[in-house]
Formats: structure tokens, sequence, C-alpha cells
């Protein structure tokens, strides 16, 4: 057992990466986080500014867009410094604030797309009371509690393990997360694998299950009906929603499977990483492109920039 640890810098170990594609992966991933800043960015502009688009589905939507940049800041470029650097330092109150806005980003990823599942329930189920239900004030406090049962869940997580002592300063992963930071104690963890467990089964059981029992209502209201207008209107507007929870799901999912093989450390870290930046970038696309009103505004400003004058 190492001795109590005084010092406050920690040292990570980061990707095994050979010289020869240090600059290389390094420059992928500074690719990689621009184009994630600049498409979520011009969305949540888009969505801003258009008054047309001030409906409930794209508030929502700006949620993601703002969790996307939150979580995928906080890990991206410190994780580029690290790659082109020889010393790859970061200080315990650093680690803390990375694991708990990573912890955040997936938390509020779920949370999220559950009330927008709820939105697309009401606008297909009850279309004449879609405007009576979703007005300013609920959607304020459907995004409201998206973000407040992720802070609460994810404060907790990270109480129990800043509470214990330090006896170590090496972090054997690339960034920071629950794991890394109570791994760097001596003390006894249970509590923390416990509440580790609660919070992940909590988390997927009532997103899966929320998106579940929506996607079913709306299937069966679909067959009772047998109206072909609101099949289409089903399919166009949950579809998107839909493409982008199974994606953030299975890259999920492939994070949490690779934690139980720790002969693959660099798998798990790259699975870590795309959980980030693949939902991130994809997310505005599919998003854009699937729902007709954003498409169409996207259409518009592109054509209206490349005409002539």
């Amino acid at each position: 057992m190492e001795s109590n640890m005084t010092s406050n810098t920690l040292t990570m170990q980061g990707f095994d990466i050979s010289p020869p594609f240090t600059y290389p992966a390094f420059f992928l991933l500074l690719f990689v986080y621009l184009t994630l800043l600049f498409s979520n960015i011009a969305v949540l502009v888009l969505i801003v500014t258009e008054k047309s688009l001030h409906q409930p589905m794209y508030i929502l939507f700006c949620n993601l867009s703002v969790n996307d940049l939150i979580g995928n800041t906080v890990l991206l470029p410190q994780l580029m410094a690290h790659i082109i650097s020889t010393e790859r330092l970061i200080t315990y109150n650093q680690c803390v604030v990375q694991a708990f806005y990573s912890h955040m980003f997936g938390s509020a990823s779920h949370m999220i797309l559950i009330i927008m599942a709820v939105d697309r329930y009401v606008a297909i189920c009850h279309p004449l009371r879609y405007n009576s239900i979703m007005n300013p004030k609920t959607v304020f406090w459907l995004s409201a509690s998206a973000w407040g049962v992720s802070l609460v869940l994810v404060s907790v997580l990270i109480g129990l393990t800043v509470r214990l002592s330090r006896c170590r300063s090496f972090i054997s992963n690339a960034y920071c997360d629950n794991a890394s930071l109570f791994k760097l104690s001596c003390e006894d963890v249970s509590i923390n694998n416990i509440y580790g467990l609660f919070f992940t089964v909590l988390l997927f059981s009532c997103s899966m299950g929320g998106i579940a029992l929506t996607y079913f209502r709306i299937a069966v209201i679909c067959w009772v009906k047998k109206n072909k207008a609101l099949k289409s209107k089903a399919i166009q507007t949950c579809a998107s929603h839909l493409v982008l929870y199974l994606i953030m799901l299975w890259s999920g999912f492939l994070t949490i499977i690779l934690h139980r093989f720790p002969n693959y450390p660099d798998l798990r870290k790259i699975a870590y990483v795309l959980f980030h930046v693949v939902p991130a970038n994809l997310n505005p696309i599919i998003y854009g492109m699937q729902t007709r009103s954003l498409r169409d505004k996207i259409i518009q400003i592109v054509q209206r920039k490349v005409a002539p004058t």
C-alpha cells in the first residue's frame, strides 16, 4: 500500500500511441471536436433565431446539443493535450470536475431523450391537445427535471467518492471518471460500487422502459386508427429520435461491456471516447435531415448563401 498522498497532482496513463501516429491522432480528434462544435452550435443558433422553430420539439433538442457541447468540451481538449504531451498530469480537482461532467453527460443524454419521447407521444397520440399540454411551462419543467434528476444522481455518485482519502496518484485511464477516482483510495469502496450499480441500473431501466412504453403506445394508436397520414407522421417524427437513442444506447453499452474485460483497456478507452463524440456529431445531422421543418430551414439558408447576388 502506498503512503497517503498529500500532492494534488495526478498522473494519467492516457493512450499508448506510437510516435508516428501521435499527431495524426491529435488532428483527428481536433477535427472531430471542431465538427461537433460547428454542427451543434449552428443548430442551436438556427433554432434560437428562427421563430418558426420555437416549438417544443426543437426546444427540447436544444438541451441535447448543449449537453453534447459541455460533455465533449470537458473531455476532448484535455485528451488532445495529453496525446502530444510527454507529461500527462492533471490536478485532483480538475479530475473531479471532468468525472462529474462526464457522468452528467451520460445521465442527461438518457433523461433528455426520455422527455423528447414524451413530446413525440403527445404530438402523435393527442394532436388536438398538443399545444395545451406541451406549453412553454411544461417544456421548461420537463427540461429542468431532466437536468435536475441527473444533477442529483451524479452529485451523490461523485460525493461518495471525494469523501475518500487517497493513497495513490496514478490513474490507469485516459480520462477521469468515478471508477478512476475511487481507485485512488485504499479504503473500502463497497458503497461506491453498490451505488454505482444502482445508478447504472436505474438510469438504463428508466431510459429503456420510458422509451419502450412511449413507442409501444404510439404503435398501438397507429395500428388501431389505421390512418396512413398518422403512420406517416409517426415515422417522420419518431425516426430521428429513435436513431439518436439507439446510437447513444449502444455506444454506452459498449463502454459498460468493455469494463468487464480488463485485458482490453485501450478498447475501453476508445469506446468511451466514441460514446461522447459519435452521438454528438450525428445528432445534429440525423435530427436536422429527418425533421422536415429544420431540414427546410437549413436548405433555405444554404440556398441563400450559394445563390448568386
